[in-house]
């Protein structure tokens, strides 16, 4: 699984509860932080029918009368799932670590004002539209194979041949010289060291 950043995922004007719910679901399956809705309200009792997991019992699920009502965590970027001219095809995309991700609803897509409000909009390249529960599922499970840690491919057909490789911390990353310097100085002394100083007084 992915161990850093979070998503969210969002429909916006959706009149099928079945098909919310199915969002819904796949969100929780796939380790979503929250979900929400635009423009639309959500019949628990209709799309729990498809959401055997009751996402909304289990994670925190915010709707908003409009667009401009959308309030998101600090630095999460919004991405748009439709198929226009201009989107990013998904496998060329790299998902941002905090990211909202919303659909549109089944015939008209996304609105004007919500495709203004994404920081990117994606594509699934595909010939024909997609049912929603299947574009968010898409696009989720290529968030986990990108930004999660697996074991590598093998070049032949099959599972992999070698083990998971184990997470390498990197060194602390300075901005300058000058920083670098002072954390070195100001570094605590290896214990042995503060052991002789005491031993000396």
């Amino acid at each position: 699984m992915i161990s850093r950043g979070y998503f969210g995922i969002g429909i916006e004007g959706v009149s099928k509860p079945y098909n919310m719910g199915n969002v819904f679901r796949t969100a929780h399956a796939f380790g979503a932080s929250f979900v929400f809705a635009i423009r639309t309200s959500y019949a628990r009792e209709e799309g729990g029918k498809v959401d055997t997991s009751d996402a909304i019992a289990s994670l925190p699920f915010y709707r908003f009368p409009e667009v401009s009502d959308l309030v998101l965590p600090k630095g999460c970027r919004v991405v748009g799932i439709e198929l226009t001219e201009d989107a990013i095809d998904l496998p060329s995309f790299r998902h941002p670590l905090q990211a909202a991700y919303v659909l549109g609803a089944e015939r008209v897509g996304l609105s004007e004002p919500m495709l203004e409000r994404c920081d990117y909009v994606i594509r699934i390249p595909v010939r024909f539209s997609l049912n929603l529960g299947m574009a968010g599922a898409l696009v989720l499970y290529d968030r986990l194979l990108t930004l999660g840690r697996f074991a590598d491919r093998p070049v032949r057909e099959g599972g992999p041949t070698e083990a998971l490789k184990p997470h390498v911390h990197g060194k602390a990353a300075f901005r300058t010289t000058e920083a670098q310097r002072m954390a070195q100085f100001t570094a605590p002394a290896p214990l042995d060291e503060v052991a002789e100083a005491r031993s000396r007084d």
